[in-house]
């Protein structure tokens, strides 16, 4: 349990830095509180997305990932973040990105600062 925690906590620390560091990444809310809690949601959703399709979708394009050296992985973190994007919306969350190349950005954003943050942030294990 200590372990989905920490997870769902650097996600949303990921999620936050590349909604701050990109425009048109946004997230909105009336107040601070609901804007957490929007990203708490968020997070979770994208922990979901990435636990139950990424590995489908890895196993579909292995051919690309060998072909690109592993690059292809841009373009599947940026779909994750285009997937949770769109079941953000529907779900009425205030979470939204937009367009191909700013997922690509964000996918990148959110895998560095998820990486330092698990480097830094305690494991349950």
């Amino acid at each position: 349990m200590m372990n989905f925690l920490v997870k769902t906590i650097a996600n949303a620390g990921a999620l936050a830095v590349a909604v701050w560091l990109l425009d048109k990444i946004t997230l909105t809310g009336d107040s601070t509180g609901k804007e957490i809690g929007t990203l708490l949601i968020v997070a979770l959703l994208f922990g979901l997305v990435n636990f139950l399709v990424k590995p489908v979708v890895k196993l579909l394009s292995l051919p690309l990932l060998i072909l690109t050296l592993g690059l292809f992985t841009l373009v599947v973190n940026a779909l994750m973040l285009l997937l949770t994007s769109w079941l953000a919306d529907n779900l009425d969350l205030s979470f939204h990105v937009e367009g191909f190349w700013t997922a690509v950005v964000g996918g990148l954003i959110i895998s560095v600062v998820s990486w330092a943050l698990h480097v830094v942030l305690p494991d349950g294990d």
